[in-house]
């Protein structure tokens, strides 16, 4: 009975019908075009993380070639390091500006500024913390 009443309705509400949508969608026709899908969503994705990588460390490589520039200005004409980068955004001598603000990486974290550097004893080392933020991990960027 319940059949032929079945059968004689034309109209189905969606939760009335025999297979879900799920179903519908993974059947052997249409699940090439899922996957291939799915496969392109995750290509775009990944590329897009990649170049957005790329522009931040390049982003930051520029913001510390200007903090070393500001530095060896500041050095001409102080005849001493600075003593934070904070100094070279508001300097004690009047009238003079090495950088216009306070200086931060592709991430917006700040800078690290060491003079005379570790690294390079007879220069200024300026470092990012990079994408992870923390010095400790392993993707700084000098």
């Amino acid at each position: 009975m319940a059949k032929a009443k079945r059968a004689r309705r034309s109209i189905f509400l969606p939760w009335e019908r025999r297979s879900a949508w799920l179903g519908q969608l993974l059947t052997a026709r249409r699940f090439g075009a899922v996957v291939s899908t799915a496969l392109g969503v995750a290509v775009v994705i990944s590329l897009w993380g990649a170049a957005d990588e790329r522009a931040r460390t390049r982003a930051t490589r520029a913001a510390i070639a200007s903090v070393k520039r500001g530095i060896a200005e500041f050095q001409e004409d102080m005849a001493r390091c600075p003593r934070s980068t904070v100094e070279l955004v508001h300097p004690p001598r009047a009238g003079a500006h090495y950088l216009p603000e306070l200086p931060t990486d592709g991430w917006g974290h700040e800078l690290y500024v060491r003079c005379p550097g570790v690294m390079n004893p007879d220069g200024v080392d300026v470092v990012s913390a990079g994408p992870s933020g923390d010095f400790f991990v392993d993707d700084n960027v000098q």
